[in-house]
């Protein structure tokens, strides 16, 4: 892998914390005319930061947030998709509303953000790296943008975040939660 999507810092706790095996992703400013996809089936997690990041969840209020590093960047986490799928229908992304982070309005702002209603929906495997990596922040990882690429990393295990067993009731329960 030598990919990374930005996703924020609480998001990818959760989903490595095994919380939640779903992205989702309306798309960046930077995404082009072509709009947002997931363009890899493989790719780091890259936490973002942002100060009102905690306020946008579920999560409770007490919930620890974690802290950017000076001119570093850690890297926790890889991911891989099993599927993914646009879905363009509100009610039905509103069935999902327990597995996944975000506020009902969040999603819903998403939803709604350009002139195609709709939000990209991935069900994803995640694994720990073990150590974690660090990075130096370059300029090339900012921007509005969901994919960043990344030097490859050397030494470091993956490790499932859930069983196969959970992974496979996840992914059930997800699809037939999407068929309605």
């Amino acid at each position: 892998m030598i990919v990374a999507f930005k996703e924020w810092a609480l998001v990818c706790e959760a989903l490595g914390s095994g919380r939640q095996s779903l992205i989702l992703r309306k798309g960046g400013i930077a995404e082009g005319r072509a709009g947002f996809a997931f363009q890899h089936e493989e790719f780091f997690l890259f936490p973002t930061w942002f100060h009102e990041q905690l306020e946008r969840t579920t999560l409770p209020p007490d919930t620890p947030v974690p802290q950017a590093l000076n001119e570093e960047i850690e890297i926790a986490y890889a991911a891989t998709v099993e599927w993914t799928r646009l879905v363009t229908d509100l009610a039905v992304v509103g069935r999902l509303r327990d597995l996944h982070v975000w506020r009902d309005s969040i999603v819903e702002e998403r939803f709604h953000y350009d002139a195609t209603p709709g939000i990209h929906v991935a069900f994803v495997r995640v694994f720990r790296l073990d150590p974690p990596q660090r990075l130096r922040m370059e300029k090339k990882f900012g921007g509005c943008r969901s994919w960043v690429e990344m030097p490859a990393f050397d030494g470091s295990a993956l490790v499932s975040v859930i069983s196969d067993e959970e992974h496979a009731r996840r992914r059930a329960m997800i699809e037939e939660l999407l068929a309605g």
